[in-house]
């Protein structure tokens, strides 16, 4: 019999522990990313500058280039910019924007991308999408894969504790979108990548029953882990199926509707992540959800983000126009306004205060 198999996209070096920025030179010729040492390094003015100081002796055949921002245009120039030199690879050395910026210029310039994070806010660090503000408010880019990740857990320490948490939120999220997947797979026959599904739905519950905090370096390690397999689980799948669901439609609705008072990604991403488990009648696991996410400092309500009931239910009524096409619990309760209110009300019962 034939063996049937597939490829599965994904980094080349996934390296995640205490002290892997020290040893990112190193790693890169030992996996024969670069060889000659020719990088081009894309960072921020802010926590990327800072360890550029510390990095810089290790990299001495890199060529450093500051990032403004993370929108279309600072994606584009960096790309023009980096055009002139012969690269082995770029490096995005920052938060998830300048990474996005990296993931973009990369892609553009036909080179590999290696992403190292300063931060744990989302998931987009291994995923196959830039996300890029633009004129017409925000977009997402297909781009290939990172050819590698490395997380140092000391510097994701130093990051303020709120990005931490902000990842949280986005990787637990998976279980509701993997919940919303499948039952798009029941009522309207989509197809479903089991693989894919998987892998992001166990890298949420891992981040969802593990006992540590956001201080513990054993959490944090899950936590990377975590980040970097539901990027993977969207490479497997070829879209963001298997991490973004009702949670992230209400997400998008919220920066949407209230652009100068969104709340982080991932902090949004948690909180409907556990009104939309309710919402399809896993009331407890929606109450176990809420309260791990109150456990670890994240919000659960959306007056604990400064939204009112109101502009709540607002948002809930306009989820479904920011994915045409996508099928979740949203789209197959179909509720009206006032229908949204009362089980709105129901959820803050069940939850408690």
């Amino acid at each position: 019999m034939p063996v049937l198999t597939r490829l599965i996209p994904s980094p080349l070096v996934v390296d995640i522990r205490r002290g892997a920025l020290d040893d990112l030179g190193c790693v890169l010729a030992d996996e024969r990313i670069s060889h000659s040492g020719r990088l081009a390094v894309a960072v921020s003015g802010g926590s990327g500058a800072r360890l550029r100081e510390r990095i810089a002796p290790t990299l001495p055949g890199a060529t450093w280039y500051e990032v403004g921002g993370g929108t279309l245009d600072d994606a584009v120039r960096l790309a023009g910019e980096m055009k002139a030199g012969h690269y082995d690879a770029v490096v995005g050395l920052g938060g998830g924007k300048i990474i996005d910026c990296a993931k973009f210029a990369a892609a553009r310039l036909g080179l590999p991308l290696v992403a190292v994070p300063t931060n744990l806010a989302h998931d987009g660090l291994c995923s196959p999408v830039a996300t890029l503000d633009n004129d017409a408010g925000r977009g997402s880019y297909g781009v290939p894969n990172p050819i590698g990740v490395v997380i140092d857990l000391d510097v994701i320490r130093e990051a303020p504790v709120r990005f931490v948490r902000a990842g949280i939120g986005d990787a637990v999220s998976n279980v509701s979108a993997v919940a919303d997947w499948e039952l798009a797979h029941r009522v309207k026959g989509e197809k479903i990548d089991g693989l894919a599904a998987a892998i992001a739905r166990q890298a949420g519950e891992a981040v969802l029953r593990h006992p540590g905090g956001v201080g513990d370096t054993d959490f944090l390690q899950v936590l990377a882990e975590a980040l970097v397999l539901s990027g993977i689980a969207m490479s497997v799948s070829g879209d963001s199926r298997p991490c973004s669901g009702a949670c992230h439609e209400i997400n998008h609705a919220f920066d949407l509707l209230y652009p100068r008072r969104a709340a982080a990604h991932g902090e949004q991403c948690g909180l409907a992540a556990a009104f939309a488990m309710y919402l399809r009648g896993a009331h407890e696991e929606s109450a176990h959800m809420a309260g791990v996410l109150r456990r670890h400092g994240l919000p659960v309500l959306p007056d604990e983000i400064g939204f009112t009931a109101e502009e709540f239910v607002r948002v809930v009524a306009y989820a479904p126009e920011t994915r045409p096409g996508r099928y979740t619990i949203l789209e197959h309760l179909d509720l009206k306004t006032e229908q949204i209110k009362d089980v709105y009300a129901d959820y803050v019962k069940a939850i408690g205060s």
